[in-house]
């Protein structure tokens, strides 16, 4: 493929390995029989589905893993792994997937359509990892992306199979002796250093591995015990229990028998405290953190300045696991662990009360992220709504099932805005918001947050009907309420709806009446400052340049002052039409270039991509159409995730048709379409590469000296671009 003139690091448009697969927390053991049969379905081109099925506990999760990531040189797009073991909504199945692999999609489109046309041209490798109890739901997903995506194989893991013709069944079976023994000793020695596997000890951790049926997940918790118990310890314990446990699970097959012996032996050698924190600990869905174990777990029997000490036990006997994430330390139980405990909570009869105390937590930590989301924490918010998503996902879940707390999933709903429009999460975003406002609640407040919200997503989404519905039904809602807040949230998104479709008297009309109710009411955050921004791109629509510039400055200070980067960046992206419009192009690039990557930072694709075309126009007007020509191809598939291209707005489309206008003129139109090619063929992460990459690179004239001609230097000043063309 020709270069055009900026190039990139040797490396490439994309990274030499992409996926999302975890890095493995300690050193893998045994199983070469399994991987090397593993990887030899997975290298045989007409296996598209390979199912890897055994009970919990088998290593079925780990074995999978760790053959796709062996295997993964082998897909030009990697290897992508799905956990679907947290989710319980089906409707949510193809947004997960779709979200696994890095697919914002801001439309209204199907979840399903998305995902499937995303991979229809991709060869890539998808594990979808817990899918048993969704096997119906999960089934017919697959089905359809093997009938859509010819060179997608996928990797399933689960208890049973999907039942899919040309399904190839693995079967995990135990572990062999001296693997058994093998994974065993490494975990003795992780949990206790001292641990060493002498001639004298080989005999009873052989019979330990017999009794645990050589279950890995029974093995690791057995390790777990040394620190407090010898090797003849732990066999007279098996001795003393295993028979009365096992009897009393009838109807299991052996070795779900054992696992669950197993996991309820670990349980009997729990202090009270340690059981009573694992039962209670059950309510999480994924990820949780200290703050939330202590508040929600503690209580009279378990104090909370006790709740460190025991996850410290429990995490010592690998009943509990640690992870490092981008929003700090957190901890997590495996799936069999937490359906332990989790019958446990419910024998006590303790898990409607855990489950509204989890629940009032993650609302309480909702309410914080909007709150800190205008501040310098910004960032650490978006990774902490990331991490929470499982559990507000179930706080939302457990509000919606009961009639007299509709209202609290509405609240949730609509205070997670930040989180939805932000974050580029959209898609989920208008599932809840359209969940909760199907059921009537009775609190007036919590509706008319969740309908202003969901009318900003639409607007968003391009869905401009269901937007003005939305917000007219606030607006008059909230006038008829008195609730002058709501009534001004309602006005700004209806002058939003507006500016996104050309009526810009009316759009500044809205948005400055909004803005005096917002002063009025004291109202000052990022979305009050994203409506000075919104009011300035109208004043630049209507050729008032310099007052949308004094506002974005404004924004500017205000923004710096409180570290807010998320609106700060559309401030800017103003100010850079300004400077180009100036014939300051470069101070336009440098503004561009932090707008692109607070939007790839934050995952949002809007922001990202209008920040994208004007670059396009910025370095056509520097002399490069070439590379504005790929830039302007990658904002393309951009725009096919957020939805309307440029909102439909003859204003928001000016930049582009200019950029094409100067480029194609300068290349013809068959190199035009040869560098578009070029731009919409880079993944997100290139065209971001790309677009922040230096101008002043060696091969800048490269383009040149192959026959495309060096065009002077526009000054848009004389050039007539200082005007946007009016629809």
């Amino acid at each position: 493929m020709r270069r055009s003139s900026r190039s990139l690091p040797p490396a490439g448009d994309r990274p030499p390995r992409q996926g999302n697969l975890p890095a493995e927390l300690n050193r893998f053991v045994g199983r070469a029989d399994e991987l090397a049969a593993l990887d030899r379905a997975l290298d045989d081109t007409r296996a598209r589905l390979v199912t890897v099925v055994g009970p919990g506990g088998a290593g079925k999760s780990r074995l999978a893993a760790h053959a796709a990531a062996a295997a993964q040189n082998r897909y030009a797009e990697g290897v992508w792994l799905t956990e679907l073991s947290l989710l319980h909504d089906a409707d949510l199945m193809a947004h997960t997937v779709a979200e696994s692999l890095g697919i914002t999609d801001h439309t209204r489109r199907p979840p399903r359509e998305v995902l499937l046309a995303h991979l229809a041209r991709r060869r890539l490798l998808l594990v979808l990892d817990g899918f048993e109890h969704l096997v119906d739901e999960c089934a017919a997903l697959v089905r359809d992306i093997l009938r859509r995506a010819p060179a997608v194989q996928v990797l399933a893991v689960g208890r049973r199979p999907l039942r899919l013709s040309g399904e190839q069944v693995f079967t995990l079976s135990a572990m062999t002796e001296d693997d058994a023994v093998e994974l065993f000793t490494d975990r003795a020695r992780r949990t206790c250093p001292t641990f060493r596997l002498t001639g004298a000890d080989r005999r009873p951790v052989e019979e330990i591995c017999r009794r645990l049926d050589r279950i890995p997940l029974a093995l690791e918790l057995a390790a777990g015990r040394l620190p407090a118990l010898s090797l003849d310890q732990l066999l007279d314990r098996l001795d003393d229990r295993f028979g009365l446990l096992t009897g009393g699970c009838r109807g299991a097959l052996p070795r779900h028998r054992t696992l669950r012996t197993a996991v309820g032996w670990s349980h009997e050698l729990c202090t009270p405290e340690e059981r009573l924190l694992w039962a209670r600990l059950s309510v999480f869905a994924g990820q949780f953190d200290l703050e939330a174990a202590e508040y929600i777990c503690s209580g009279p029997e378990l104090p909370a300045d006790r709740v460190l000490d025991v996850l410290g036990e429990l995490l010592a006997q690998s009943v509990v696991g640690r992870e490092e994430t981008r929003a700090g330390v957190r901890y997590r139980m495996l799936d069999t662990v937490r359906a332990y405990g989790a019958e446990w909570l419910e024998a006590l009869g303790d898990d409607e009360r855990l489950r509204r105390r989890h629940r009032d937590w993650y609302i309480g930590l909702a309410t914080w992220c909007e709150l800190e989301w205008f501040s310098p924490r910004q960032a650490e918010v978006a990774a902490c709504a990331d991490s929470a998503l499982p559990n507000l996902r179930a706080a939302i879940e457990l509000c919606l099932e009961q009639p007299d707390e509709v209202h609290l999933g509405q609240y949730l709903a609509g205070t997670l805005w930040f989180y939805w429009a932000g974050c580029g999460r959209l898609a989920e975003g208008r599932h809840w918001l359209d969940r909760s406002l199907e059921l009537q609640a009775g609190h007036e407040e919590s509706r008319l947050k969740a309908l202003w919200v969901l009318g900003y997503v639409a607007v968003l989404q391009g869905d401009n009907a269901s937007a003005a519905g939305a917000l007219y039904e606030c607006r008059d809602a909230a006038e008829l309420s008195g609730n002058r807040v709501a009534a001004a949230y309602a006005v700004h998104r209806i002058g939003c709806l507006s500016l996104v479709t050309d009526d810009m008297p009316r759009a500044e009309r809205l948005l400055r009446s909004a803005l005096l109710a917002y002063e009025q009411a004291g109202e000052l955050n990022s979305n009050v400052l994203m409506a000075r921004v919104e009011l300035a791109m109208t004043l630049v629509f209507q050729d008032r340049l310099d007052a949308a510039v004094a506002l974005c400055e404004e924004v500017r200070e205000i923004c710096e002052e409180r570290g807010e980067r998320w609106t700060r960046s559309y401030a800017l992206y103003v100010l850079a039409y300004a400077a180009w419009a100036a014939g300051d192009p470069g101070s336009a690039r440098t503004l561009l270039a932090e707008c692109i990557d607070v939007g790839h930072r934050f995952n949002d694709l809007v922001g990202l991509v209008l920040a994208i075309e004007l670059l396009a126009l910025v370095t056509a007007t520097e002399g490069d159409p070439a590379e504005a020509a790929v830039l302007q191809g990658a904002a393309a598939p951009v725009w096919d995730a957020v939805g309307l291209p440029l909102f439909g707005s003859g204003h928001f489309g000016a930049p582009r048709a200019m950029c094409a206008e100067q480029a194609g003129r300068l290349l013809g139109a068959e190199r035009f379409e040869e560098y578009l090619r070029e731009g919409r063929e880079l993944s997100l992460d290139a065209a971001v590469r790309r677009a922040l990459a230096s101008p002043e690179s060696p091969q800048r004239h490269m383009a040149h000296r192959r026959g495309v001609p060096a065009p002077p230097q526009v000054d848009p000043r004389n050039a007539g671009a200082r005007r946007l063309p009016h629809r």
